[in-house]
């Protein structure tokens, strides 16, 4: 589309996106990081599915295959860590590209161990790739969403986890009667492979980041332009509205005046949010099994939380696109600290159990995709893929300590009621910590952009 407008203009790329209708190209961008968060959950999640059959192949126990499951959460971590710092200097698609190869490349290989070290070691690479993924697609994502639907836009590329997980267990559950479980690992690894020819051909670059790195203005409207469906004049000076800063070094950014409070406020808040959500799904079954549902029931009413979980991201973001988002993801967790007390209080034989289950995941996974969406408007752009990327990676402790502590509990003797009551203190201080991030943060919000002839 030609706009013969735009000639001799100094325009503000963020307000240039926001103020057009969403291009045919976006909603590709959407599907093509849909995609990528799809893979993503499918190589998180496979372990689970292949663990019984390579545990009994390989005649070893589960603590000793313990080793294998807990190297990918160190990758992930690990991953998210080094992987912002990297997009903030280097760009966000070829991190990106870079990161759903390693991925897909450690999985295949993965497929070819022949001991527990060995499936270890490619895990824990493995999972550096799945780290740096998740926030360089949110970061990408969030650079060309327009601010009216940015939060709806990542809720639904983050629902591609979810999908990407269940998809992969209905895979194992063809290939491993038929050709046994190296080859789930295979087909996991495959699928994000074929993914690359086309994030090449299709990703752009980050048009704000290149704004601020000083590239020239005919690459910049060369990117926007095909991004948005406009051919510019060739004369525009593209810039990006940031705050002043004290410092360009990304990391430095998320510890300087007016972004550090913010930043361990977020931290907090996605930690919190990670313990509960991993104890839960990780020791729900055990728990509702102990006290006397029979397997099936557990892993039915389990399902609930996750199915809820994807309806309330996709609400969640929506309603975030149409007030402030900070209360709204605190309502989120408050909602979940209500329900996992309730789920605490009724026990785990009520008639209720499924439907608080469901409402538990619908508030706690809705609010914690909701802060996906929020903590990429919290960052200046030369630090937005490092301010996200750390935020997973220290939440990522959650999840590990999450996971921990859940057995470490039963090991103490604690009931189904005492651990899910105890869940609704973690949840309760993500919501106060998500408030106190927007009350210490400056943000998009902060900056007015505008397009300045």
């Amino acid at each position: 589309m030609t706009n013969g407008n735009t000639g001799g203009k100094r325009i503000d790329i963020k307000a240039f996106i926001d103020e057009r209708p969403i291009s045919l190209y976006q909603w590709l961008l959407v599907a093509l990081c849909f995609l990528i968060v799809t893979a993503d959950g499918m190589d998180v999640a496979i372990m689970g599915f292949v663990a019984p059959s390579i545990i009994h192949d390989w005649a070893i126990s589960r603590p000793a295959f313990g080793l294998v499951m807990s190297a990918a959460p160190i990758g992930l971590v690990i991953g998210a860590l080094a992987a912002g710092p990297a997009s903030d200097r280097i760009g966000r698609k070829w991190v990106l590209i870079t990161s759903v190869f390693l991925f897909g490349v450690f999985t295949i290989a993965t497929a070819f161990t022949q001991s527990p070290m060995e499936m270890a070691t490619l895990r824990l690479l493995t999972g550096i790739g799945l780290g740096a993924a998740m926030p360089n697609s949110t970061t990408l994502l969030s650079e060309y969403a327009p601010q009216r639907k940015r939060a709806l836009l990542i809720t639904v590329m983050f629902t591609g986890f979810n999908l990407g997980s269940a998809l992969i267990g209905f895979a194992a559950g063809w290939l491993i009667p038929v050709h046994g479980w190296r080859s789930v690992l295979i087909f996991g690894g495959a699928l994000p492979l074929v993914l690359i020819p086309f994030q090449i051909w299709l990703l752009p670059e980050s048009a704000r980041l290149l704004a601020v790195r000083g590239a020239p203005s005919q690459r910049i409207g060369a990117v926007l332009g095909r991004v948005c469906g406009v051919r510019f004049a060739g004369d525009e000076v593209f810039v990006s509205n940031e705050p002043p800063l004290p410092t360009r070094k990304p990391i430095g950014v998320l510890f300087s005046q007016g972004y550090g409070s913010m930043t361990i406020a977020l931290w907090v808040t996605y930690f919190m949010g990670l313990l509960v959500i991993y104890l839960l799904t990780g020791w729900l079954p055990t728990l509702m099994k102990d006290a006397g549902l029979s397997v099936t029931s557990a892993a039915n009413i389990t399902a609930m939380f996750q199915i809820g979980g994807t309806i309330g991201a996709i609400l969640v973001g929506w309603i975030m696109d149409r007030t402030r988002p900070a209360p709204v993801i605190s309502a989120a967790y408050v909602g979940g600290a209500l329900c996992v007390l309730a789920l605490g209080y009724i026990g785990a034989l009520s008639s209720s159990l499924a439907l608080l289950v469901f409402a538990a995941g619908f508030c706690m996974s809705g609010a914690q995709t909701g802060l996906n969406a929020f903590a990429p408007g919290r960052y200046p752009t030369v630090a937005r893929a490092t301010g996200v990327s750390w935020m997973l990676g220290m939440g990522r402790f959650g999840s590990i300590f999450g996971s921990a502590i859940g057995g470490a509990l039963l090991g103490l003797g604690w009931q189904f009621g005492a651990i899910l009551v105890m869940l609704a203190i973690p949840a309760a201080l993500a919501a106060i910590a998500i408030l106190v991030s927007q009350r210490v943060g400056g943000g998009e919000a902060a900056v007015q952009p505008n397009i300045a002839h």
